[in-house]
């Protein structure tokens, strides 16, 4: 082969074709589709990954509705109980306070009949000791008078006898 200009031999060039293939063919099967697979099963686990954290975050964000909304149904809960406890306390302050004004208008009422009946008491007693004074007196007086007036009678009849 001698007649080929600038000394090519096609044989050698088939020879190395044939060696780039086989090359290229076991690196890609040694090489390229081990580390395509690895690839893909890394895409594949990071993207499942991804979707399971997209999926927490929906379910927390689910869930932070959802305590939300218990936290304002306890809030709503208890203010209408603490308004109703105050209205309670309201209201059981106010019997305590008419209770509290009828007891004082009980004590009132009863020392002022109980001031009444001392005075009454006092006023009779008095007028006992002024009636007994006055009485006594009388008696004196009259005694007195009688017991002079028999005197005087007396006297007379002795000197009429």
């Amino acid at each position: 082969m001698t007649g080929l200009p600038l000394n090519i031999d096609f044989q050698q060039i088939l020879l190395h074709l044939f060696n780039f293939t086989i090359l290229f063919g076991a690196l890609y099967i040694l090489l390229y589709k081990p580390v395509r697979d690895f690839m893909a099963k890394r895409t594949e686990y990071y993207a499942d990954m991804d979707s399971k954290a997209e999926e927490a975050l929906h379910e927390a964000e689910s869930s932070k509705e959802v305590y939300a909304e218990k936290v304002r149904t306890f809030d709503e809960e208890t203010r209408a109980e603490k308004a109703k406890m105050n209205q309670e306390v309201a209201a059981q302050r106010d019997r305590q306070l008419a209770q509290a004004k009828e007891d004082a208008e009980k004590i009132v009422s009863d020392a002022r009949v109980e001031a009444n009946r001392e005075k009454e008491e006092i006023i009779a007693s008095a007028q006992r000791e002024i009636t007994d004074m006055v009485t006594g007196a009388m008696e004196k007086l009259t005694l007195e008078q009688s017991a002079s007036d028999a005197f005087d009678q007396f006297l007379d009849a002795a000197e009429a006898e």
